[in-house]
C-alpha cells in the first residue's frame, strides 16, 4: 500500500484561512460578552466586565425562552425518533407502489428552504383553524427532525442486512423478541445520533418557529427579537454562546457515534 504524501503547505494555509473565516465571528461574540458597553459596539472594547453574566442569570425572559426551547426540542426529538424509525423500517422492509416517492417526500422538508416549509405549515394550520401554540411549534419542528432520524436509521438498516432478522425468526423468536434483541441493538447508535441531531436542529431553529409559534418565544426567537430592538447586547451575546454550546455538544456526539460507519449522520440544514 503506497504511503500518503504530506499535504502541500498552500493547502494547509488555505484550510487554516477557511477555519479562521468560519470561527472569527464566534470569537467576536465571545469577546463582546465581556464588554462594558450596553448598546453600541466599538473595537477594541472600552472595558471588560463579567457583570453581564449576573444580569443574564436574573433575566426571567431568558429562562422562559430557554425552558420553552428545551421542551420543544425534547418532544420534537421523541416524535422524530418514533416516526423516523417506523418510516425507515417500512421503506427498507416493504416493497410497495410509490416507495421511492414516499422516501423523497420524507426527505423533502429538510431540502426545502425553511421559509417555504414555514409558510406551508402556517397556511395548513390556518386552513384547519389550528390555534398557534406550543404544539404547533412541535409539529413544525418534527417535519424536519424526522428526516435526520429517517436517514440514519435507513442507512443502518441497509448496512446491517436482513440475515440476522431472518435467522432470529427462523429460530422461533416472535416479533417483539426480534425487535428487542436484534433490531434495537443494531440501530441503537443510529437512533442516538439521529436523536441528537434532531435535538440540535430543533433547539436552534428560527424560521419555521417564526411561522408556527404565535406569541411564544423560543430562545433563538428571543435572540432575534433582541437584535432587532437592541437592549443589553452583551446579554444577547451570552445567550447566543449558550445556544451554540447546547447545539454543538449533540452534533459532536452524533459525529462520534457515526464516524466509523458508512452512513451520513445528517443531510441538509
Amino acid at each position: 500500500m503506497p504511503s500518503k504524501s504530506p499535504a502541500p503547505f498552500s493547502l494547509k494555509l488555505t484550510t487554516l484561512a477557511v477555519i479562521l473565516f468560519l470561527h472569527c465571528p464566534f470569537l467576536i461574540i465571545v469577546l463582546y460578552m465581556f464588554t462594558s458597553e450596553e448598546r453600541a459596539f466599538t473595537f477594541p472594547p472600552p472595558g471588560l466586565t463579567v457583570e453581564w453574566f449576573a444580569v443574564t442569570w436574573a433575566r426571567s425572559d431568558v429562562w422562559r425562552a430557554l425552558g420553552l426551547s428545551l421542551r420543544v426540542a425534547s418532544l420534537a426529538t421523541l416524535v422524530a425518533l418514533l416516526l423516523g424509525t417506523l418510516a425507515a423500517a417500512a421503506v427498507y422492509r416493504a416493497k410497495f407502489f410509490g416507495r421511492d416517492a414516499v422516501s423523497l417526500l420524507l426527505v423533502l422538508p429538510i431540502a426545502l428552504p425553511g421559509i417555504v416549509t414555514g409558510i406551508a405549515l402556517r397556511s395548513a394550520m390556518g386552513l384547519l383553524e389550528i390555534p398557534f401554540s406550543f404544539w404547533t411549534i412541535i409539529i413544525g419542528h418534527a417535519t424536519f427532525c424526522v428526516v435526520v432520524v429517517y436517514n440514519n436509521v435507513l442507512a443502518r438498516f441497509r448496512r446491517s442486512g436482513r440475515s440476522q432478522i431472518e435467522a432470529s425468526m427462523d429460530l422461533g423468536a416472535n416479533g417483539f423478541q426480534t425487535l428487542r434483541h436484534i433490531i434495537l441493538p443494531e440501530i441503537a447508535t443510529a437512533l442516538l445520533a439521529g436523536g441528537m441531531l434532531a435535538f440540535a436542529l430543533s433547539f436552534d431553529e428560527v424560521i419555521v418557529t417564526t411561522f408556527t409559534a404565535g406569541q411564544q418565544q423560543t430562545l433563538p426567537i428571543w435572540i432575534f427579537s433582541e437584535l432587532t430592538r437592541p437592549r443589553q447586547r452583551p446579554v444577547t451575546n451570552i445567550v447566543a454562546v449558550l445556544v451554540i454550546a447546547i447545539t454543538t455538544v449533540p452534533i459532536l456526539l452524533a459525529y462520534y457515534f457515526t464516524k466509523d460507519t458508512s452512513e451520513t449522520a445528517g443531510m441538509g440544514k
